[in-house]
C-alpha cells in the first residue's frame, strides 16, 4: 500500500465511533504492560509522575488523577512503605499533609520512564513509514499539553 494510501487509511480509522477511546485503552495497557519490568502499577506511576511535576497535596492530587482521596491515600500508602514516597505533615496543622518523592522514587520514577517510552516507541516503530510513527509519538506530547490545558482551565474554574 503506498504511503498516501496508509495516511488516508489511518485519518479515516481514526474518525470511527469509539476509535479515539478504544486506542486510549490499547495505549493504556501498553503502559501497563511497560510499568510490571519496574513493579509499579498504573496508578502509581501517575501519582510518582504528579509529585514529581510538583502537585504534593492529596486533595491537589486526587482532582489531577481524577479519583477520590480515599483513592490516593491508598496508593501513597504502598508507595511510602517502599520508601519512594515521603509525607511530612503541615507545620501548624498535623492534619494537613503534603508527599513529596524521595530519592528512590525519583530514581525509579526515571527507570519507568525509560520503560514507557521504550515500549510505545517499539509500538509506533511498528508503522512502516517513519514519518507516521514519529506523528503517533508526537501526537502523545500534543494530548499531554491537552491534558495540561484541559487541568489548568478547570482549576481556574474551580
Amino acid at each position: 500500500m503506498p504511503s498516501e494510501d496508509r495516511k488516508s487509511g489511518v485519518a479515516a480509522a481514526a474518525h470511527e465511533p469509539g476509535s479515539f477511546g478504544r486506542a486510549a485503552a490499547w495505549l493504556s495497557k501498553q503502559v501497563e504492560l511497560a510499568l510490571t519490568g519496574v513493579e509499579l502499577s498504573l496508578p502509581q506511576y501517575r501519582v510518582l509522575g504528579l509529585l514529581a511535576e510538583g502537585v504534593s497535596i492529596p486533595s491537589a492530587l486526587a482532582d489531577r488523577l481524577t479519583v477520590r482521596r480515599p483513592t490516593v491515600t491508598a496508593v501513597v500508602d504502598g508507595l511510602e512503605i517502599r520508601g519512594l514516597v515521603q509525607r511530612t505533615p503541615g507545620d501548624h496543622d498535623k492534619r494537613r499533609v503534603t508527599h513529596t518523592l524521595t530519592t528512590k522514587g525519583q530514581r525509579l520514577l526515571a527507570k519507568a520512564n525509560v520503560a514507557v517510552d521504550a515500549r510505545l516507541t517499539d509500538i509506533a516503530g511498528s508503522l512502516d513509514d517513519p514519518a507516521l510513527s514519529d506523528q503517533a509519538l508526537d501526537s502523545l506530547v500534543l494530548w499531554r499539553s491537552a491534558m495540561r490545558a484541559y487541568h489548568s482551565a478547570r482549576e481556574a474554574r474551580a
